[in-house]
């Protein structure tokens, strides 16, 4: 059987307009990230840190965009390492929301036997998850999610985790920016074409993802997507890892 890197190089090459969450993708997902996200497993590290941080006994850990699973066991797994005895006694609840039909069973074949996972079959753009008993979330992923969302459903959906965040809860934001200006924007792509060469994918494959992904992922700036989630109600709102043109961000919901 071929390497998922050798799968993926043969996907990567068979790519056509749109991009989309399909089968294939969904097989080497986590190949593609690794090789496509500068400073991945540092994100990834820094990422499920802050949740653990901010997770309160029993309180819930809701992934919107959770694709194959991965952010939300990563946190689930750094919540247990940081918080121990607590996190035994009164464990996260793990929410996933997932679009794309072949990540939503992958998903939910990851986590098919822990009782404290569900998975959900949901549209962001339509609605928004409601956790049992109509509890908020103790802290919400949304990492490289929101980038996949028309930029007219962003606002109401940062909206909509803001009040589905517990009151000193946080949301934490990775997404693939622009950077401020046009010269500074060219500086950030080159290099981060670099990168991707240098992990092995041809100048034809980097070619024809990037046209796979035209009008699909809509990056902002960083102080754009900051603004949003200051208009959503976040009153802290800070950059805690960035990487030319990915950042990420967690925002408070005051006590």
């Amino acid at each position: 059987m071929p390497s998922t890197r050798a799968a993926s190089d043969d996907i990567t090459m068979e790519l056509r307009r749109p991009w989309a969450f399909d089968e294939r993708v969904t097989d080497v997902f986590d190949d593609m990230l690794a090789r496509s996200i500068p400073q991945y497993e540092v994100m990834r590290e820094a990422t499920s840190d802050l949740a653990a941080r901010f997770w309160r006994p029993g309180g819930a850990l809701l992934d919107l965009g959770c694709s194959r699973g991965e952010a939300l066991a990563a946190a689930d797994a750094a919540v247990f390492a940081m918080r121990g005895d607590v996190a035994r006694s009164a464990p996260p609840r793990l929410v996933g929301v997932e679009v794309s039909q072949p990540m939503l069973a992958a998903a939910r074949e990851r986590f098919r036997d822990n009782p404290r996972a569900s998975v959900l079959d949901l549209d962001l753009r339509r609605a928004y998850p409601m956790l049992p008993g109509g509890r908020r979330a103790a802290v919400t992923l949304a990492v490289l999610t929101l980038q996949f969302i028309p930029l007219e459903y962003r606002a109401h959906v940062l909206r909509r985790a803001f009040l589905g965040t517990e009151h000193g809860g946080a949301l934490l934001v990775v997404e693939k920016v622009l950077g401020r200006t046009a010269d500074l924007d060219r500086v950030y792509v080159d290099a981060y074409l670099a990168r991707k060469r240098a992990n092995g994918y041809t100048e034809e494959q980097i070619a024809r993802k990037r046209l796979s992904l035209e009008g699909v992922l809509v990056p902002l700036t960083a102080a754009q997507n900051e603004d949003m989630l200051r208009m959503a109600g976040f009153a802290q709102v800070d950059c805690y890892w960035r990487w030319m043109n990915f950042a990420g961000w967690v925002a408070l919901r005051e006590e």
